[in-house]
C-alpha cells in the first residue's frame, strides 16, 4: 500500500505553516473540501476565526470551498451580514445599539441585502492578501492573484487580478477547459489521483491534453450499472 497523504489531518507536512482547512473548520455554515489548505506561517488554524469575517450564520448565507484549493496568507472571506441597509435614505445601523433605537427599527439583519452563498470550485489559487466579498462564486481551476478584491464571479480557469479583479487571461484553451470540466480529477479514487498526478503537473499541455481524452474515452465506454 502506498502512502498516501490523508485528507484528514490537521497538519499535512512537518513545516506546520499549512493546514487542510476542512479538519479546522466548526460554523455549520461553512463547508470545504478535501485537501483545501490554508498557508499562514503565524496561525494557519485559526482560518475561520481570522480571515471568514461577519459570518453570522442566523443570516443565513454559506461559504462553500471545493477540493484542492490553495489559499495563501491573509485572503479573507467577506460574508454578507457585513452589508448595511442600502434601501432606505440612512445606511447607518441603528438597530443594534439598543434603546428606542431598537424598538423604531426593523432587526438589522432582516434588512440587509442578501448577496447568496460564495462558493468556490475546485483545484482554485488564491493569492495572498486577496479579498473574497460575499456571493462571489469562483469557477474550477481559476487563479486570483495576490492582492485582489473579488467582488463578480471568475469563470472556470480564468486568471483574475486587481481591484476589482477582471479576467486578466484564460489559462488554457477552450477545448482542455472543457476536458478538465468533464474529467473532474479531484473526485478520483486516491490510488487511481496517484497514478494520474504526472499528467497533472506536465508542462506539456498537448500530451496532458491527449491522456485525458483517453480517459475520458474510455470513462464514456465503460456500460452504466443498472439500478
Amino acid at each position: 500500500m502506498r502512502k498516501i497523504p490523508d485528507p484528514n489531518t490537521i497538519f499535512p507536512n512537518e513545516y506546520k505553516t499549512s493546514c487542510f482547512l476542512k479538519n479546522v473548520i466548526t460554523a455549520p455554515n461553512i463547508s470545504v473540501g478535501d485537501y483545501t489548505y490554508y498557508d499562514d506561517p503565524v496561525d494557519p488554524t485559526g482560518f475561520e476565526r481570522n480571515n471568514v469575517l461577519f459570518n453570522y450564520p442566523e443570516f443565513g448565507d454559506r461559504l462553500v470551498i471545493g477540493k484542492f484549493c490553495s489559499i495563501a496568507s491573509g485572503t479573507r472571506f467577506i460574508m454578507g451580514s457585513t452589508n448595511h441597509r442600502i434601501s432606505s435614505v440612512s445606511t447607518y445601523p441603528f438597530s443594534v445599539f439598543g434603546g428606542v433605537w431598537t424598538e423604531n427599527t426593523p432587526p438589522h439583519l432582516s434588512q440587509l441585502p442578501f448577496k447568496g452563498d460564495t462558493v468556490v470550485g475546485n483545484d482554485v489559487w488564491i493569492g495572498r492578501e486577496s479579498i473574497i466579498m460575499p456571493g462571489v462564486r469562483i469557477g474550477d481551476g481559476a487563479i486570483v492573484a495576490a492582492c485582489s478584491v473579488v467582488a463578480r464571479d471568475v469563470e472556470p480557469y480564468t486568471v483574475a487580478g486587481g481591484n476589482p479583479a477582471r479576467p486578466i487571461k484564460k489559462r488554457f484553451g477552450e477545448e482542455l477547459i472543457s476536458l478538465l470540466q468533464e474529467l473532474r480529477w479531484w473526485d478520483m479514487e486516491p490510488e487511481a489521483l496517484a497514478d494520474f498526478l504526472p499528467v497533472l503537473c506536465d508542462s506539456d499541455l498537448e500530451a496532458a491534453e491527449r491522456a485525458i481524452r483517453r480517459i475520458l474515452e474510455d470513462r464514456r465506454h465503460i456500460p452504466s450499472k443498472k439500478l
